[in-house]
């Protein structure tokens, strides 16, 4: 009986890569499918010439900029003229500081103005007949990542929830058998653990397609699972003098963070809103960094982190949000000098308070979303050599003036140097020789020795994953956020705003950094900097801080917007 169970434990471990696998592809599969088809909104047709200009955004940015969404080859039009923009009541069109301004029907137009069909636009010389998309014949070409698999049904939600649940399943079966020694730490009970995260992620599902009525859960189902494996990792993680038990901890801030996810999608339906908000959610973060600097704990050689009674809070993570918020807007409202000095203002706030605070593996991946939310807004390559240049400069401040990162520099890249080895680089030497003894499909929950190494459920997470669950499904989950950010960036095409484009393609960006920072610290390809890797590092901030990040990928998704709107034409 022994001896099946062996062979049964050893051939999980074999599968469950295969089967992550399988529950990726599954799930970006699905995303391809289900689109609406491409085709233009409204057109514009040049009164002049009878030319048409196919309308295929709900925020189109018009001038003589070759970037702009429709470029006019007019020396009178300026190079960011004006925003046409699709909202609930109709179509409007807007000036953003053009020196000729913008006319609607020989009238110039001094804020938002209502276009309706055959109205006449003009801009510098040119006059813009505001047609009908069904006048416009020509095809379009298909955004690559959704071209030949429009009509193809998708796997059913529930489905890949079975296959995401199961996963789980059987991750708490292998940390239930884990030969592990019981004198080094107190387990809690993996199966109760799995059980508890099985009900959450269901509930979960229930609410969001129940409750909310959302039409696809491929997003989620992918984070469900990659949160599931982070809870179960914690199953058989040793943690000494921890108050709390960190599985539990976990479990409660993916929770917090699920609700938070749901409360986001809904707070932003509507982009103009956010507005509004801007200056309110700016003014709250920097406050929070405030508190931060005043009351913060230093832990592994950060500030970032304040005390509440058992747990520990690190507001930086919160920031991440906020950052995008503020990051983001409207189309009309980014083409404005006042918006993009606000942003660089509180872009600087934001990395020079964490530089202060210590933590500068936060502060890079808020300077590297500027740089990327910067070029989204702009394009302009002059503007992110500046700030690249102005970072150096402020990276050899710190090389001066703090002298621990400089140590961390001083071991990069010489990990078994024995000056190094057992010191300066002593996680990083351990972490690669795990990951290495680990293999391709890992030694089973709970089996592993990195657990015993200080951070290793966080900073180290990449090496835990790669020793107990093989370098196959360690790779599947990176390659899972990257695939994250490209369907982003696919989905900006489609994005009902400026603010979803901006703000999907920037949190799947961060993300992106993190996990990027995480893997190559922990295996000495960077400096490590002690950032946790997304979803499955242990952290309840860090938890909460992802699934708010990735509301605003989910926001970017037009499926569920585009389906209620169709249901509405059709009881018209």
């Amino acid at each position: 009986m022994t001896l099946i169970m062996d062979v049964s434990v050893v051939a999980l471990r074999v599968l469950l890569p295969i089967y992550a696998i399988i529950i990726v592809y599954q799930c970006f599969a699905s995303m391809r499918r289900r689109r609406r088809p491409e085709r233009p909104l409204v057109l514009l047709q040049d009164t002049n010439t009878g030319v048409k200009i196919p309308v295929l955004f709900w925020e189109n940015s018009i001038g003589r900029a070759s970037g702009s969404d429709i470029a006019v080859d007019d020396p009178a039009v300026s190079r960011n003229h004006c925003v046409l923009l699709r909202r609930k009541e109709g179509w409007f069109i807007t000036d953003t500081g053009s020196k000729s301004g913008t006319y609607l029907n020989g009238r110039q137009i001094t804020r938002r103005a209502q276009v309706r069909i055959d109205d006449v636009i003009t801009i510098g010389n040119t006059n813009f007949a505001f047609r009908r998309g069904e006048e416009y014949h020509e095809e379009l070409k298909s955004s690559w990542f959704f071209s030949k698999v429009v009509n193809k049904p998708s796997i059913q939600p529930y489905k890949i929830m079975i296959l995401v649940s199961l996963f789980h399943v059987f991750m708490g079966v292998e940390a239930i058998f884990c030969d592990a020694p019981e004198e080094y730490g107190s387990y809690l009970n993996p199966a109760v653990l799995c059980g508890v995260y099985v009900a959450v992620e269901w509930a979960f599902f229930a609410v969001s397609t129940l409750a909310l009525k959302r039409s696809a859960f491929e997003i989620e189902s992918l984070c469900l699972f990659m949160t599931g494996i982070g809870v179960m990792l914690l199953a058989r993680q040793i943690t000494p003098g921890a108050t709390l038990q960190p599985a539990y901890v976990q479990l409660a801030g993916a929770v917090i963070g699920m609700a938070l996810f749901c409360f986001i999608v809904k707070f932003i339906e509507n982009p103009d809103i956010i507005g509004k908000w801007r200056h309110i959610i700016m003014i709250g973060a920097i406050g929070l960094l405030a508190v931060n600097i005043v009351f913060g704990k230093v832990q592994y050689g950060a500030a970032n982190w304040i005390k509440l009674g058992p747990v520990t809070v690190q507001p930086s993570e919160f920031v991440k949000i906020a950052y995008i918020f503020v990051g983001a807007s409207t189309l009309d409202r980014l083409m404005t000098k006042q918006n993009l000095i606000e942003f660089i203002g509180f872009s600087a706030i934001c990395v020079g308070a964490l530089a202060f605070m210590g933590d500068f593996g936060t502060a890079l991946i808020f300077f590297l979303t500027f740089l990327l939310i910067a070029f989204t807004r702009s394009g302009d390559f002059k503007t992110l050599i500046l700030a690249v240049a102005g970072a150096i400069g402020a990276g050899a401040l710190v090389l001066r003036f703090k002298s621990y990162v400089l140590d961390r520099f001083q071991a990069w890249g010489n990990v078994w140097d024995p000056r190094y080895m057992n010191d300066l680089a002593y996680q990083q030497s351990r972490t690669l020789t795990y990951i290495a003894s680990g293999g391709l499909f890992g030694v089973g929950v709970g089996n592993g020795c990195l657990k015993y190494l200080s951070a290793s459920e966080s900073d180290l997470v990449f090496g835990l994953m790669s020793e107990e669950l093989g370098f196959i499904i360690s790779v599947t989950l990176s390659l899972t956020i990257v695939m994250l950010f490209i369907y982003a960036r696919s989905v900006a095409t489609r994005s009902r705003s400026a603010f979803y484009t901006i703000s999907s393609c920037c949190a799947a960006g961060m993300l992106v950094v993190q996990m990027s920072l995480n893997i190559f610290g922990s295996t000495d390809i960077l400096p490590l900097t002690g950032v946790t890797f997304p979803f499955i590092s242990a952290g309840g901030s860090s938890i909460i801080s992802c699934w708010g990040l990735l509301a605003f990928i989910k926001a970017a998704d037009e499926r569920t917007h585009s389906l209620r709107a169709g249901k509405q034409e059709r009881s018209e």
